[in-house]
């Protein structure tokens, strides 16, 4: 199986709404719908389970039962950090998925997603047993200087960005945070699976991504949003015409 958790457990405050960024409405539909109905409308994605903030979990249940997200299988409560969610929602799948099952770790504030991102992930899953949506560093960048100058440039050609889905085996991303946590890594890196990763000498392979697939995390970028399902909705039309 391949199942997508989805996480939904953060409260956005850089957004600075009256709720967490990823129950913000656009066009009368929270963002958090517009996310699910991506894994839930792909074919290769077989079962979905959201980690939700503990303030919003009924109404995130109405919400699924409003859209018909009918993959949704499971809703767990989130965790307090961003590796707090990913381990409720992996250990929620304990007993209920196979260990070599494919998991894929989604950000609920990234609906930019897209069909073909979710397909290369889990197929670089398949042969390597990870996978990162992952673009080229296409800006120009420098080291930053404690009194607000660059005197040195990175190379862009060493760089890449990295963004979800995260795709993993279930066993091997069971693995990880056992050792994470028996090592004390998880407690000392940034709180991403990836920096775990790197901290633990685990590999990380590339899966497809795009520089569009961007996660909400500012009110210009709920702006984008809108004019990202306003762009949709007129390719609809025109495509019924």
């Amino acid at each position: 199986m391949n199942i997508a958790i989805i996480l939904a457990g953060g409260v956005g405050s850089r957004v600075g709404a009256d709720r967490p960024k990823q129950f913000i409405e656009i066009m009368g539909k929270p963002v958090l719908a517009y996310t699910v109905e991506k894994f839930n409308a792909h074919p290769e994605i077989d079962a979905i389970e959201i980690v939700c903030v503990k303030s919003h979990l009924e109404y995130l249940r109405e919400m699924v039962n409003q859209y018909n997200l009918d993959k949704v299988k499971w809703i767990t409560e989130g965790g307090s950090t961003f590796q707090g969610s990913v381990m409720n929602g992996v250990n929620n799948l304990k007993y209920k998925v196979d260990d070599n099952d494919i998991v894929l770790v989604h950000f609920g504030a990234s609906p930019f997603v897209e069909d073909d991102i979710i397909s290369d992930a889990i197929r670089v899953c398949k042969e390597k047993g990870n996978a990162i949506s992952t673009t080229p560093f296409y800006l120009l960048s420098g080291y930053k200087d404690e009194d607000g100058k660059s005197t040195r440039y990175i190379d862009r050609e060493t760089l890449v960005c990295m963004n979800s889905p995260h795709a993993f085996q279930y066993k091997f991303v069971c693995d990880l945070y056992k050792e994470g946590i028996e090592t004390g890594v998880i407690d000392r890196v940034e709180p991403h699976t990836t920096t775990m990763m790197y901290e633990l000498k685990k590999p990380i392979y590339f899966s497809k991504g795009s520089q569009t697939n961007i996660k909400i995390t500012t009110k210009e970028d709920l702006d984008l949003f809108e004019g990202y399902v306003l762009m949709k909705q007129k390719r609809a039309q025109e495509n019924k015409g």
